[in-house]
């Protein structure tokens, strides 16, 4: 039951902490992604999943991660973000790592789009007090894409082995 519990909250939990954190502060901290690496591990193993899916796992987070840092790396990602992505993939594998990026894709081109519109108009004053909302309307700053990235991840997790495997009935309430 609590093994359940873990895969039903955890990578969501951790994710849903991801987008606010990046919506709020424009970063994303590095606990965020350890934690995610570490709940993969610890979930996996308690879990008992085989060697060799542990490992294209692994390689799946892997490929990501040297894509993200490349990206990181020529000023298009922050680095939070790339760090979270690789993560991401480290969950899913490769058997969900495209549908996850299609979605990261159509999700970060919507939030960009709509950034750049917003930030084409002057922000009420009203609103102007709240830090954040300043940040984020602030033409010099960037895009907070661990919101995209947070939604395409809870978009996918449904459809992944870790939530087939819950066992639903020891939930259910009583």
């Amino acid at each position: 039951m609590i093994l359940d519990l873990a895969r039903l909250l955890l990578f969501p939990a951790l994710m849903a902490f991801a987008a606010a954190s990046d919506l709020f502060t424009m970063t994303i901290s590095n606990r965020v992604s350890l934690a995610l690496v570490a709940g993969f591990f610890v979930l996996a193993l308690a879990g008992g999943m085989a060697p060799y899916e542990m490992l294209s796992h692994i390689g799946a987070g892997a490929v990501l991660l040297v894509v993200a840092f490349t990206c990181f790396a020529m000023g298009w990602v922050g680095g939070g973000d790339a760090k979270v992505a690789a993560s991401v993939a480290l969950w899913f594998g490769f058997a969900h790592l495209m549908n996850f990026l299609l979605y990261a894709s159509l999700f970060g081109g919507a939030l960009t789009l709509l950034l750049l519109q917003v930030r084409q108009w002057p922000l009420p004053y009203g609103l102007a007090a709240q830090a954040w909302l300043a940040r984020l309307h602030d033409k010099e700053s960037g895009i907070p894409y661990g919101i995209a990235l947070a939604l395409s991840a809870l978009m996918v997790y449904p459809e992944t082995e870790w939530v087939k495997a819950i066992d639903l009935t020891h939930l259910a309430l009583r």
